[in-house]
């Protein structure tokens, strides 16, 4: 999803693209990852490539969490100096935070409590991806640097009940039962946390602005700066799906980190900020999603 926004962005810049698909490429392979990017030699390096997931799938392989992430940007990071690229931005994630920071969350917060049980596999991966980019940076002199993006949504987003964040889990699961007519909707949780969420083209914009923009030691994050609580946000997408039955949260599921707004002042400072309103956003990924649906997901139809 992001890679692709990324691309998406780079059409209106002066550059040539190349991309490394997964059936080209695979990034936990060493020797692969060398060759292609010796064999490519590009300037610029945009790392998005990871495996994520939602509470369930974090869950469920924790081991393959924790191992695909730190092979990945391990592998790219590397070769990367190899290949001396010229510049490199790492994508981590908000989880990086404890699970109990202060709201919202500055850049500073990192690794400064316990994380979050439910993806600290994850995050301990994305950690190890920061932390190498500073090292290659302070022993070789690399412009490497690092974004913490909130949680991101929008075209090209993994709709699958078993392995997706919560709001297109949301949207497939409304759709769903939009579809057959099915009375009820069933959420993990309580309904009461609070999350942040960046549409991705936006996301996209800031990844390239701070190519152009930004070289320095520390990560930064990336979002909008406002959060909406699970509830109002299942209410939200319940609307803007059509979807008119009974929206129920089921208790006992774990609600995951209670609150997670980052705070986005230092990119604020340096001149860029999104522009896409949630409601846009979930429009737009929505109507992605109803054209899709058939070819990316199982989903069901009238």
């Amino acid at each position: 999803m992001v890679g692709s926004a990324v691309v998406r962005r780079l059409r209106s810049e002066d550059c040539d693209v190349v991309t490394a698909p997964r059936n080209t490429v695979d990034l936990r392979d060493q020797r692969a990852v060398g060759d292609w990017l010796e064999a490519t030699r590009p300037d610029g390096v945009v790392l998005a490539a990871a495996k994520v997931g939602g509470i369930l799938a974090n869950d469920a392989y924790p081991a393959d969490f924790i191992y695909d992430n730190l092979v990945i940007e391990a592998n790219v990071i590397h070769a990367s100096f190899r290949a001396s690229v010229r510049k490199l931005l790492f994508l981590g994630s908000s989880c990086i935070y404890p699970r109990l920071a202060a709201q919202p969350i500055i850049e500073d917060a990192l690794l400064s409590g316990e994380l979050e049980p439910t993806n600290q596999w994850y995050a301990v991966a994305k950690i190890a991806g920061i932390k190498m980019c500073q090292a290659y940076r302070r022993q070789h002199g690399c412009d490497f640097v690092s974004a913490m993006p909130t949680n991101l949504y929008g075209p090209g987003d993994n709709f699958d009940l078993h392995t997706s964040h919560v709001l297109p889990a949301m949207i497939r699961k409304m759709h769903d039962a939009k579809v057959r007519g099915t009375g009820t909707v069933d959420l993990w949780g309580t309904g009461r946390p609070k999350r942040e969420f960046l549409y991705v083209d936006d996301c996209a914009d800031g990844l390239v602005f701070l190519m152009k923009h930004y070289s320095a030691d520390p990560h930064i994050n990336i979002g909008t700066g406002v959060d909406i609580g699970i509830r109002d946000l299942a209410l939200k997408i319940a609307q803007i799906v059509g979807y008119k039955g009974e929206i129920t949260f089921d208790a006992s599921k774990p609600d995951g980190t209670p609150r997670k707004l980052l705070d986005v002042s230092r990119l604020r400072r340096l001149g860029w900020s999104p522009k896409t309103s949630l409601d846009d956003g979930i429009h737009r990924t929505y109507r992605w999603f109803a054209e899709h649906a058939a070819e990316r997901t199982d989903a069901a139809r009238p």
